[in-house]
């Protein structure tokens, strides 16, 4: 009987980076095959972000070599090479907020004739494009006013018209919900069977087992295994992430001695389209976390409390006195402070600057009958600039002209200005630099030691180390309760069901 010799879409061979004397891979060797969806997988560090820029041709690996459908990968210096074998779409879009959708799709190879650029032609090619790929976009639609999960498609579809078939997404479910997740698993389904090939980069094992055929595990920046999804239980891929054994039974939740009595906020049997029946209580002086997968409703349980969205039944206390459920305003008044989930959609005004930004939540107070006394509002962006660490020229400065640690620090102030009892903090240190991260996390810090509550939802296992307490969601419920000290394995293995504790 003949055998058919599939040629890999991509092939990475012994490859080894160090970043002084940092080893960032060692050694690393996998494939991925064509149509599939194959998942990138291991803790912070364990080396994804440094395969993916080599993948990517952005870094080039010391030792060890990047093969595409079984050819040689291109100079570094060959961009446009590596856009035609390539494509990544990073948790955070790279489409340019200001320009349509058509725009952002021909950016630097736009239609036209003697240098000027046939505007009619650039939308009839988009439009094409993206009727090509089924992706219900307008082409005259800013992409500043795209949902995230549009402008991830956007992205994808922009790729695929440089004639590329092997697309890196780098944790795109992150700030999307669990309709936006379904929607955008159905896609990439059909992509692949126009012969699409994904590498899948998440935090969620869930996810993984949902779509794709194959997974590759990196720890402690070495290749530690690469194997069929069907083929792997769960419990094995945990122990490969984690170095260490499962115990299914070892999860017990650790019984909380606070009363909804001594709360500062309480939440009584509170339901939604993503949860049900959520109680959970935070006191004075607390950090509670609330882990899960992407779909399990801790990031919806989170913007209840700061009425970003409204729950179907149930009660949110804050100091004993009843919140109006689903209005920004009266969450304000109570006392709540929060960090959204999307700092770009949700928590900045892009073209407003620094000091709009920071003291949004406190303008009323700026000055005399509703009237801002521009010197007030700069003191106090000053102030909050130096409290925060953000680096700028000046309270003055655009915040789009931040990075994106420093305009994650911005968002924090304006949920501090107003000297909230209760911070509520959904993905606070999402997309930011690893100092960045330190620093808000340290800053998250001492407001609990000043007496805030503070609830913080979450899918980074660094932010959750933060947490006296961290209660975890799956499926929309809660399943587990971990007091602090609790160990990577047993965390995630709440995260992802894998306990008799866990329905």
């Amino acid at each position: 009987m003949q055998t058919i010799d599939v040629t890999p879409v991509v092939e990475a061979r012994g490859i080894s980076k160090r970043y002084g004397p940092t080893t960032a891979l060692h050694d690393a060797s996998f494939r991925v095959m064509p149509g599939k969806s194959h998942a990138l997988v291991g803790r912070n560090g364990a080396g994804k972000s440094t395969l993916v820029s080599i993948l990517t041709g952005l870094r080039a690996p010391d030792t060890g070599d990047v093969r595409f459908a079984g050819m040689a990968a291109p100079p570094l210096s060959d961009r446009a090479g590596w856009r035609k074998q390539v494509a990544c779409v990073y948790q955070h879009a790279t489409v340019i907020p200001g320009l349509t959708v058509a725009e952002n799709l021909f950016i630097n190879r736009q239609p036209g004739r003697a240098g000027m650029i046939s505007w009619r032609e650039m939308r009839r090619q988009a439009r094409a494009l993206l009727d090509r790929w089924r992706i219900d976009v307008a082409v005259d639609q800013t992409a500043e006013s795209l949902s995230v999960e549009s402008r991830q498609l956007v992205e994808i579809a922009r790729a695929l018209s440089h004639g590329v078939r092997f697309v890196i997404l780098d944790e795109p479910t992150a700030q999307l919900d669990g309709i936006e997740i379904r929607r955008l698993f159905d896609r990439m389904r059909e992509l692949q069977q126009e012969g699409v090939t994904f590498l899948f980069i998440s935090h969620h094992l869930q996810e993984v087992y949902e779509l794709c055929q194959a997974v590759t595990v990196l720890r402690d920046a070495r290749h530690i295994l690469t194997a069929p999804v069907a083929d792997l239980p769960k419990t094995k891929l945990i122990e490969a992430m984690t170095g260490e054994a499962t115990a299914l039974n070892a999860i017990a939740a650790s019984p909380s001695r606070r009363s909804a009595a001594q709360a500062a906020l309480a939440m009584d049997d509170v339901s939604g389209l993503t949860y049900q029946s959520v109680t959970l209580a935070v006191s004075a002086g607390e950090i509670v976390g609330l882990a899960g997968a992407t779909s399990s409703g801790r990031t919806e349980i989170a913007e209840a409390v700061a009425g970003l969205s409204c729950p179907a039944s149930g009660s949110i206390r804050i100091h004993g006195q009843q919140l109006a459920l689903g209005d920004v305003p009266a969450a304000l008044a109570l006392g709540v402070g929060c960090v959204p989930q999307d700092r770009h959609r949700q928590g900045l005004v892009l073209g407003q600057s620094i000091a709009e930004n920071a003291t949004m939540t406190i303008s009323r107070g700026l000055g005399p009958m509703g009237f801002i006394v521009q010197s007030r509002r700069r003191v106090a962006a000053r102030a909050a600039i130096t409290r925060m660490g953000v680096v700028t020229s000046g309270p003055d400065q655009p915040v789009s002209a931040l990075s994106g640690g420093n305009q994650q620090k911005v968002v924090l102030a304006r949920a501090m200005a107003s000297n909230p009892d209760i911070l509520v903090l959904i993905d606070p240190t999402a997309g930011v630099d690893v100092r960045s991260k330190v620093q808000l996390l340290g800053i998250i810090e001492e407001q609990k030691q000043i007496g805030k509550a503070i609830l913080l939802a979450s899918g980074e296992i660094e932010d959750l180390r933060l947490c006296d307490r961290v209660l975890v969601m799956h499926h929309g419920k809660l399943v587990a309760e971990f007091s602090s000290g609790w160990d990577d394995h047993a965390m995630i293995s709440a995260i992802e069901g894998v306990s008799s504790d866990v329905r």
